[in-house]
């Protein structure tokens, strides 16, 4: 368990993992689960240093069906300009080019 995470968290991982225990889950997708969802509750909480999603989405996905903090975080990687005052449709336009 990561050292940034509460006691509550702790106690919520291991409930989550029990849980799934039971219901016959592997012992890696368990522990998967279990960190995801408590992860999932920190975020939601903003407990997180970070709340906007910090991935890029699916490299094989258009990029119109990429959600618009996920075509933000790819024009922040190809360093387009004005990007944090586009707007979805005007960052799949910047980053088709």
């Amino acid at each position: 368990m990561p050292r940034a995470w509460s006691r509550k968290d702790e106690r919520q991982y291991q409930h989550v993992k029990d849980s799934e225990k039971q219901r016959g889950v592997s012992e890696d997708r368990v522990e998967e689960i279990a960190a995801r969802t408590v992860n999932k509750h920190r975020r939601e909480n903003g407990r997180t240093p970070n709340t906007r999603t910090q991935g890029t989405g699916n490299p094989n996905a258009a990029l119109s069906d990429l959600s618009r903090d996920e075509l933000y975080n790819r024009a922040k990687e190809r360093g387009v300009k004005g990007r944090s005052g586009m707007s979805k449709a005007e960052l799949v336009a910047a980053l088709g080019r």
